[in-house]
């Protein structure tokens, strides 16, 4: 069974940093590029950061560069999204999701084979 399980998501101040995980089983890992993507309510989901399966590139929407960090490690099936000085607008349910594009994409949908479940991230003013 394929499986993309998201963690570290929780409440935080303004300013303050939190560490997601995006943890896979049920395929082969190393094959698949992951991105982070994110949807507050009533807004359209987005494209926050992805990491190639071809040569581990990343790459972030404009909002989060310098403040995001995206990374892997393949013996763990993990991927981390490594979030500082975080801002209230950064609150949102923040999903995984893993495509077998040689270099992800920010664009989600069906660009992207497999979801997780989503983790919360409440940043507070």
């Amino acid at each position: 069974e394929v499986q993309l399980v998201e963690s570290g998501g929780g409440l935080v101040q303004a300013g303050g940093s939190l560490r997601l995980s995006c943890t896979a089983s049920g395929f082969t890992f190393d094959d698949y590029g992951i991105g982070w993507f994110r949807q507050a309510p009533g807004k359209e989901r987005e494209g926050v950061s992805c990491i190639s399966r071809l040569d581990d590139s990343t790459s972030y929407v404009d909002s989060v560069k310098g403040r995001f960090t995206i990374s892997r490690d393949n013996a763990k099936n993990t991927v981390y999204l490594q979030m500082i000085s975080l801002k209230p607008e950064d609150t949102a349910v923040y999903y995984c999701a893993a495509t077998e594009l040689p270099y992800c994409t920010l664009v989600g949908g069906p660009t992207y084979d497999y979801w997780g479940q989503g983790t919360q991230v409440t940043v507070s003013s």
